[in-house]
């Protein structure tokens, strides 16, 4: 619904903030947000991430990604549908800048586990926790309504941080 991102905005006013979002009820609630804060430092985009990553941003043109709670697809038949895979792991690193950030956070265990499989066996990331380690959740990053959801069903939260190299 976009509530992290608008945390982060409002908290960091020096800093651009670009969200790339295809629900539209959380688009809508956002920019409701963005006009009522008069906000100047955040822009929305309707789309599919990795389209507008691939089609409409510049090669090393981005400090930091930040994925949280993307869509877990639980079940292991649709875990092709997943956003984190090797494929989007290398467009990110392309699109992020030497030393760029890229941060997840989720509360499913075995896709935190993919996720941190697919980043240590690519060289170009270096993890900024020990090997095969997950990071503490920094105080920077928000909560978010699935964070909670997470918490109340009795989910452990997995923060993943990665620098480009």
């Amino acid at each position: 619904m976009g509530d992290s991102l608008l945390q982060q905005a409002l908290q960091y006013p020096e800093n651009n903030y670009l969200g790339i979002e295809v629900h539209r009820p959380g688009i809508a609630l956002l920019l409701t947000q963005i006009e009522k804060y008069k906000l100047k430092n955040i822009k929305i985009i309707y789309a599919d991430a990795t389209e507008i990553l691939a089609r409409s941003t510049p090669k090393h043109s981005l400090d930091l990604v930040q994925i949280f709670f993307p869509d877990p697809w639980p079940k292991n038949r649709h875990h092709k549908r997943r956003l984190v895979q090797a494929k989007f792991v290398e467009l990110l690193h392309e699109k992020l800048k030497l030393n760029g950030k890229l941060h997840l956070a989720t509360d499913w265990q075995d896709y935190a586990q993919q996720m941190l499989k697919i980043l240590e066996n690519t060289p170009q990331w270096k993890n900024t926790a020990k090997k095969n380690q997950f990071a503490s959740r920094p105080p920077t990053r928000p909560i978010t309504k699935f964070e909670k959801r997470g918490q109340e069903l009795g989910h452990r939260i997995w923060d993943l941080i990665f620098l480009t190299v």
